[in-house]
């Protein structure tokens, strides 16, 4: 069950490095197109801090951080005993997540997002699909630790 985690990942990295590539190469810089008005838009920018404008220019320091976090996340994922589908799912979710906007910060200097809501006249900060795996995922933990309790996943 852990190895398909890491099958999870790749399939997860690979969706969001594709959809990255195709707004780069379609969209230019700043460019926003209305998917559904007043709602969902699509817009390209290069976030070289992370959520909500934290930490704006910082991209080695979030790199750091990230790689920092994702040897711990990797070794809490070797080190469980057993883990059950929806856990595998979450997990696999998160760690590809962390790996596609890890990745565009070491390859680029940069992350890029497209994704934009607007809620309530309340303009959402631009993400991408790696942040959707991420937050999914913590969801996937967070209903599963309410469902099952304390056997959601074993270490």
């Amino acid at each position: 069950m852990k190895k398909k985690i890491f099958i999870i990942a790749i399939i997860s990295f690979l969706i969001d490095q594709i959809s990255k590539i195709i707004v780069s190469n379609i969209f230019s810089l700043n460019e926003t197109r209305t998917v559904i008005k007043s709602f969902f838009s699509l817009t390209y920018i290069q976030n070289t801090g992370a959520a909500w404008g934290m930490f704006e220019g910082k991209t080695i320091l979030l790199a750091i951080i990230s790689l920092i976090f994702l040897y711990f996340f990797v070794k809490y994922i070797i080190e469980l005993k057993s883990v059950n589908k929806l856990s595998m799912v979450s997990l696999g979710l998160i760690l590809g997540g962390i790996v596609g906007n890890l990745f565009d910060r070491i390859v680029n200097n940069y992350v890029i997002d497209f994704l934009s809501f607007k809620i309530f006249s309340y303009n959402f900060p631009v993400f991408n699909l790696a942040d959707t795996f991420i937050v999914v995922g913590i969801i996937l933990i967070i209903v599963e630790t309410f469902i099952e309790g304390d056997k959601h996943v074993s270490k």
